[in-house]
């Protein structure tokens, strides 16, 4: 039996005091004091979402700051419930995301809790949902005060520094002096390398997981089809729906999932077997999973915030009005580790070691998986051990 199972034994013992999935929000900023923008744009208010785990210390510094990717959301740890399922009615989609996934644990509920890599008996883990999303954080889905209708795409274009700008504000409110590590993959791992660039002097550590400095033609070209199957869809309608352009929206998604993982993942997934459940000629199994990935995202997410979140991602570039990125990374001054996955094809393990190479003292190590890019929502074991090791 391996460590990681052992271990998972161990903390069994724990398990009815680290289950609860609760979701708070918090407002942010006023017309006298609004958000300012990268782009000069500015927001009069923003409320963000959030979740929290294990207790924050008298001195407020033992804080694991925990971002989340494209479509992710808060729900990092514990499970959700009917008190969670109440709290959420007022957030259509975070209200449909509970329901779907509801007795469920959160995405890296493996790697937090109480024993667990990210020790919650240690630890005060904080995991705040994007500006920009739809899972209760200020976004396009939400409605504009000024008007009382959703923003659709009157929403200002924000930008990753914009995310993290409004994460420290969220946690200056709540009076954290310190974080112990900033943690994330994809998307999230491009929140942990602007973390360490525009506060680096906040934080301890950081551990960016399958991301990139600065979006590559590759991944921008990968986002452009996602958002022109939303685009092109007529029920999208220029971003005025009242129900979800679905059809646009599972192609992103499909799109989305094949980059997510690699050749050999869905040759062993899936072979060439047919799907049998359904009178579709030459019906195949990946045909199927991909259906059914598109169909879900639709009952959970908004269009528009695909685009917004997905263009975000491409204007990401830690070295843009900062002298470039290879100063940028030299000046970092965080104790680093950089995780890159063997198989993915979206971020290549080759970014993942620029990184570390630029960043005074980082180390690398790397995901061994034939899963692609989402091996970082999988492979629960290896994680387990790399974080352990480095917050020794």
């Amino acid at each position: 039996m391996t460590n990681f199972f052992l271990i998972l034994l161990k903390t069994k013992r724990y398990k009815n005091k680290f289950m609860k999935a609760k979701t708070r929000f918090r407002k942010l900023y006023s017309k006298e004091v609004p958000l300012k923008l990268e782009n000069g744009e500015s927001l009069d208010s923003v409320t963000v979402a959030f979740q929290t785990f294990g207790k924050l210390n008298k001195e407020k510094t033992n804080v694991i700051l925990v971002n989340h990717a494209l479509t992710g959301n808060a729900h990092v740890a514990g499970k959700i419930d009917n008190d969670e399922l109440e709290n959420s009615n007022s957030v259509p989609q975070l209200y449909n995301y509970n329901k779907m996934y509801f007795g469920k644990e959160g995405w890296w509920s493996p790697l937090i809790g109480p024993g667990k890599a990210i020790d919650t008996e240690k630890y005060f883990v904080i995991c705040p949902n994007v500006l920009g999303s739809c899972y209760g954080t200020t976004g396009p889905a939400s409605i504009n005060e000024k008007n009382k209708q959703p923003f659709a795409m009157t929403f200002p274009q924000i930008t990753v520094r914009d995310i993290v700008k409004v994460q420290k504000k969220l946690l200056d409110k709540l009076e954290i002096k310190k974080i112990k590590l900033a943690i994330g993959g994809s998307l999230g791992g491009m929140q942990v390398l602007e973390w360490a660039s525009m506060y680096g002097n906040f934080i301890e550590s950081i551990m960016p997981i399958a991301t990139s400095v600065a979006h590559s033609p590759w991944a921008i070209g990968l986002n452009e089809a996602s958002r022109n199957a939303i685009i092109n869809d007529p029920d999208w309608n220029n971003g005025n729906y009242n129900e979800q352009p679905e059809e646009g929206l599972k192609l992103a998604r499909k799109i989305a999932m094949i980059t997510y993982r690699s050749f050999e993942s869905f040759g062993e997934k899936f072979e060439r077997k047919l799907n049998k459940l359904t009178n579709k000629k030459n019906y195949f199994e990946v045909q199927s999973y991909l259906d059914y990935q598109g169909e879900k995202l639709t009952k959970r997410f908004d269009a528009n915030t695909y685009l917004y979140l997905s263009k975000a991602m491409d204007l990401h570039d830690i070295g843009k009005n900062r002298d470039g990125i290879e100063k940028v990374l030299q000046n970092i001054k965080c104790k680093t580790k950089c995780i890159g996955i063997n198989s993915d094809i979206l971020y290549p393990v080759e970014e993942q070691k620029e990184i570390a190479s630029k960043i005074t003292g980082a180390e690398y190590d790397e995901i061994d998986s034939i899963h692609g890019h989402d091996a970082f929502l999988i492979e629960f074991e290896q994680l387990d051990k790399m974080i352990r090791e480095f917050l020794e």
